[in-house]
């Protein structure tokens, strides 16, 4: 498995943005940003960044929670931790890991953005708002009701999508069957290619549909950032 680490970014507000970096053993293709969960960066994360690495990628991570020096959360602080992101912090966030890739000679046009849970929504932003080759969300929350007071609801800002995304659900335990079905319909109305996949149980409790998860992920990022 490829190694992560972490960098230190200083940015403008004074701040200093941690993020977790994987590379690829062999040529990289192109830069994927990972946006994490609502408990940060967990091994789940840096695991993530490391298969990702594994299939030629180059993968940043960027900590959403470095304002409050918080890398991994739990418990009651989760939820509170979640309120505290606001459009501005996760965009100068994003920014600086877009930076990061764009540093090393990764184009736009090769970057992709995926997370998962919280990173699933937040990639929905990055993904109307940046340019960007194409976006992946899993799980992601807030569709009708949004994640955090400042954030807009998924169903809102899908049809302002500018890249190609893919949303993918697994039972309903990020979201009911039929607010999946109505960002489906949003989705449909932007100007790009998108595709919203529902399997009928939880991802992390179906082995098969997790693997088929992974590979639609994988495709999706083949098919569009060339």
């Amino acid at each position: 498995m490829t190694e992560t680490r972490t960098e230190i970014l200083p940015l403008d507000d004074g701040s200093q943005l941690r993020l977790t970096v994987a590379e690829p053993e062999t040529a990289v293709r192109g830069g994927i940003v990972v946006l994490h969960e609502a408990r940060g960066v967990t091994d789940s994360v840096r695991n993530l960044a490391s298969d990702l690495a594994g299939e030629g990628w180059l993968v940043v991570a960027p900590h959403l929670y470095h304002r409050d020096g918080a890398d991994e959360v739990d418990g009651d602080r989760v939820a509170d931790q979640v309120n505290r992101l606001t459009p501005s912090s996760v965009l100068a966030d994003s920014d600086a890991a877009l930076g990061w890739l764009a540093a090393r000679g990764v184009t736009a046009d090769r970057i992709g953005v995926v997370g998962f849970d919280l990173g699933g929504a937040v990639a929905v932003k990055v993904a109307t708002r940046r340019m960007v080759g194409a976006a992946v969300s899993v799980s992601a929350p807030g569709i009708i009701t949004p994640i955090a007071d400042q954030l807009r609801p998924l169903v809102e800002a899908a049809s302002e999508l500018s890249c190609p995304w893919l949303g993918i659900y697994g039972g309903e335990d990020a979201a009911p069957a039929e607010e999946i079905a109505k960002l489906r319909d949003a989705a449909a109305t932007a100007e790009v290619a998108t595709d919203v996949v529902h399997y009928p149980e939880p991802l992390d409790g179906d082995p098969d549909a997790a693997a088929e998860a992974w590979h639609r992920t994988l495709n999706w990022f083949d098919s569009h950032l060339r």
